[in-house]
């Protein structure tokens, strides 16, 4: 198995990116995010994935090891191919997919093309137990809080009068932006400080 690439960008596409390694150009299939990072002519690493079909060789990009291990776990879970766990990965950063599968926030998981929320209940179901440790605060603590402050932040929010989907879309940048060790009143603060820029 290829388990990263370094090697210079030689192209870059909208969907992936040439790696040439030792005179040879790899072809890697990359989330918008990976290829964000990468410049024509510099060198780049890669950690990747390589998925082998009766009929094809396809070499899948991340920017990190975590990507890359996130982006298998998921194919763990029944009806999640490759296409598939990399569009989570092009809407979520990893830590969400975490948080989101760990709290059963099928909400943020039906934000990704393709995903349903048969599908969403799904993954929670299976990868649930297997999903690893949420992000970990500064201070070493662990995201305890994280079980249940999506559900009271996004409550706490339709209760200051906004609706379900701008309370939906303010948990998950906050879910972005918190490190999982915050307690649920500074989170709740956090999403009205996002909301008011969006009124």
């Amino acid at each position: 198995m290829i388990a990263s690439v370094s090697g210079v960008v030689a192209a870059v596409s909208p969907d992936g990116a040439v790696i040439e390694v030792g005179g040879v150009g790899l072809a890697v299939q990359c989330a918008p995010g990976t290829l964000a990072g990468l410049r024509l002519g510099q060198p780049a690493r890669l950690a990747t994935s390589l998925i082998v079909r009766e009929d094809s060789l396809t070499l899948y990009g991340f920017a990190d090891d975590d990507e890359k291990h996130l982006f298998e776990l998921l194919q763990t879970a029944s009806g999640v191919g490759p296409r598939l766990a990399q569009a989570v990965l092009a809407v979520h950063h990893p830590d969400v997919v975490r948080k989101a599968i760990a709290n059963a926030d099928t909400a943020t998981l039906t934000r990704v093309p393709g995903i349903g929320k048969k599908g969403a209940e799904r993954l929670v179901l299976e990868l649930r137990d297997r999903i690893g440790p949420i992000a970990v605060g500064a201070d070493g603590a662990s995201g305890v809080v994280g079980a249940v402050w999506p559900e009271q932040v996004r409550q706490g929010l339709v209760g200051l009068g906004w609706s379900v989907a701008q309370a939906d879309q303010a948990v998950v940048a906050v879910a972005e932006k918190a490190t999982g060790s915050e307690p649920v009143p500074t989170l709740l603060k956090m999403a009205i400080q996002l909301l008011g820029r969006t009124r």
